[in-house]
């Protein structure tokens, strides 16, 4: 591709590369820096070897890109709170004993039923300064929450850390708030916070206000509740506050990217903006004052959006976009892509590893990239026709170049989804406009009746069309499995037939032939290696027992619950399922004796019925059975004690101390999560 002629493209590749190294090797911080600087002192003697000797070019391209694969690596380490010092993690007592800790109030999470929650800023433990990201849970009740963003609380809690997963193929919510920074949440009562009477007055405090501002002129208004949720939304990019159901109908219709600020929403925004600059002469004057004005709308929105990590990147990549076309330099958009990606990338390199941020970029780079393909293949006369050829193709160049990351993340394919994007895209460009013109006014006073019922009647309209296509469950293909070998492959297979289709050759064909090849070997290598696989897993749930067989792809499920049907069908169980490529074959109700690969397995239930000659190797504890634990580990002699979630914790307290005095180890599922054996 000719676009990899550019040097910074090259240079951006290897600093995602050594972000990339950073993360998953997580070397030392002085080792990085002494390559850092091996490579830069390198890079100094090259550039004047260079000068005088043109044949050293080569070296000093080789170590502009060390330097810059270097920089990623160090980047990342100095965006990793856990290497400062200071941060809370490296406090001894905190997670151990109740401190009294100081916070400030930085965003507005989702509530749950129980809890308002927010991310807050540590400023100090027991008077002692530290730092770092939190999520604060503050208990529900019939009082109004009187916080604000920018609020300085002090309350006196116990930090906890964020458990990892606890059943096998599911969601690390633990990881995915590390990348985030925050490694620890609090829970605590209204009654027992303080707020200091000084608020932090920064820029997220001033967002926060114009937010709660706009709100309120928008219920002075008579907004009704859930076509308000999915305005702020859609406008603002703030999902707090959707109900459920209208996130599924958006999920199941394929439109979920409407409800997220992307690349959308900003580039409706610079259009809106550009149109309204129509009659601003292209002179070299009135050039600056369009670009002036459209990064003063676009940092503008991001502010009064709460300054969310994903309008950030898509205000930052259409900024790029605008100062591109001022400087003339439109004819190349894959530099000004990569250009964006390397500058909010040395801010935030853990963006990175953000779905958000993937998703966006490449769907971007493949409307792109792909869609002038896709469009070639038909010229449509009719206006009508070009518009909905138009929409067919950018909606189909996104979703081929995003669909192998949501079947690698979200294993389901909504099939409709470009049918959704035609019937769509009309009344979502009306609701962008009426919705900037409406959010522009409730940052002053309430917005006219007319406008407000006009915009609330569109958003009706827009859900009730969403929710029309995603009554077609049928057309939602769920619980796809797919591994990181079919991602890496797909991928290879749509790059090279893109290219290859751009500008047909025999060369281009056989790479494509062989990316068809790679496709089917990551087929047959993974059904080998699952069909080599066997192990029994004993899941964590709470109110049921869950054991599992696995034999290949083949499962045995064994539970507790009368109800097998709705067992199997639990998200634990299915996760496991779509994970390693099974199918279930066949739901029973458990025994007390299993036998798994030369091991015998008790499972001793709340009867606490057993037999003296059991003997087994492996003893599973469920439902809390009332038992004499010390005579029961001298009559049954188990090489291991297994609890599931089952039991209650204090009595799993019990059984650990008890284990730990016979040396014999315990495993609770509550704690350590899910227990595999092989």
């Amino acid at each position: 591709m000719k676009v990899l002629d550019f040097p910074l493209i090259k240079i951006t590749i290897a600093f995602l590369f050594g972000i990339l190294v950073s993360y998953y090797c997580a070397p030392s911080i002085k080792i990085s820096l002494a390559f850092l600087g091996i490579c830069s002192f390198v890079f100094c003697i090259f550039y004047f070897l260079s000068k005088k000797n043109k044949k050293t070019n080569i070296f000093f391209g080789i170590c502009s890109y060390l330097i810059s694969f270097s920089t990623g690596i160090c980047v990342l380490l100095f965006h990793t709170d856990t290497y400062d010092k200071s941060n809370y993690t490296h406090s001894k007592t905190v997670f151990e004993n109740p401190q009294f800790i100081t916070f400030t109030l930085r965003e507005k999470l989702k509530s749950n039923d129980y809890n308002d929650r927010f991310i807050g800023l540590i400023n100090s433990i027991d008077n002692k300064a530290y730092s770092g990201k939190v999520i604060i849970n503050i208990q529900k009740d019939s009082l109004k929450n009187p916080l604000i963003i920018g609020n300085q609380i002090r309350v006196k809690t116990t930090l906890q850390r964020t458990s990892s997963s606890k059943n096998p193929n599911q969601f690390d919510y633990a990881k995915y708030l590390a990348d985030k920074q925050i490694y620890a949440q609090v829970y605590c009562k209204k009654s027992e916070i303080r707020i200091n009477k000084k608020i932090q007055k920064d820029i997220w405090y001033y967002s926060g206000r114009l937010h709660s501002t706009i709100l309120k002129n928008l219920e002075k208004a008579h907004f009704s509740k859930d076509e308000m949720n999915v305005a702020l939304a859609l406008i603002l990019g703030q999902q707090q506050e959707i109900s459920s159901d209208i996130i599924k109908d958006y999920q199941y219709s394929g439109a979920t990217h409407v409800l997220s600020v992307s690349g959308l929403h900003v580039g409706f925004i610079m259009l809106f903006i550009m149109f309204i600059l129509k009659p601003v002469p292209n002179t070299r004057k009135g050039s600056a004052i369009k670009l002036i004005s459209i990064l003063i709308s676009l940092a503008g929105f991001a502010i009064i959006s709460g300054l969310s990590p994903s309008v950030l990147r898509s205000v930052v990549m259409f900024s790029f976009v605008a100062i591109g076309n001022h400087l003339r330099r439109s004819g190349n958009i894959y530099h000004t892509l990569l250009v964006s990606i390397l500058l909010i990338l040395l801010f935030e390199p853990y963006f990175l590893f953000d779905v958000g941020f993937q998703l966006s970029y490449l769907a971007l780079f493949f409307i792109v990239w792909l869609q002038p393909v896709l469009k070639k293949i038909w010229s449509p006369k009719n206006k009508i026709a070009i518009y909905i050829w138009n929409a067919l193709t950018v909606s189909f160049a996104a979703q081929i170049g995003t669909l192998p990351l949501c079947l690698y993340y979200f294993h389901q394919f909504p099939g409709l989804f470009f049918v959704t994007n035609i019937i769509i895209l009309p009344v979502l460009s009306f609701i962008m406009i009426a919705g900037i013109i409406v959010m522009i006014f409730a940052i002053f006073k309430s917005p006219p009746e007319i406008l407000v019922y006009v915009f609330e009647k569109s958003i009706f309209i827009l859900n009730k069309m969403i929710h029309y296509v995603a009554s077609f469950e049928s057309f939602v293909i769920q619980d796809i499995s797919f591994n990181f070998y079919y991602l890496i492959t797909l991928y290879f297979l749509i790059i090279t037939a893109t290219i290859w289709f751009k500008k047909p050759s025999f060369n281009k064909l056989v790479i494509v032939l062989v990316s068809i090849i790679s496709v089917q070997l990551s087929l047959i290598y993974t059904k080998r290696e699952i069909s080599n696989q066997k192990e029994l897993i004993v899941y964590n749930t709470k109110k049921n027992t869950l054991i599992s067989k696995r034999f290949g792809s083949e499962i045995t499920l064994f539970t507790r619950d009368t109800t097998l049907e709705k067992s199997s069908k639990s998200n634990t169980f299915n996760s496991y399922l779509v994970g390693n490529f099974s199918i279930l074959n066949t739901s029973q109700q458990i025994k007390n004796v299993l036998f798994f690969n030369g091991k015998k397995i008790a499972i001793l239930d709340s009867s606490g019925v057993y037999e003296n000659t059991v003997q087994p190797d492996i003893l599973v504890l469920t439902q809390s059975p009332k038992i004499n634990f010390d005579r029961l580990l001298e009559d049954l002699h188990p090489k291991i004690i297994i609890a599931d979630g089952s039991n209650s914790y204090s009595i799993q307290r019990m059984w650990k101390e008890s284990c730990k005095k016979k040396n014999i180890p315990f495993h609770a599922t509550a704690e350590k999560g899910f227990y595999r054996l092989n």
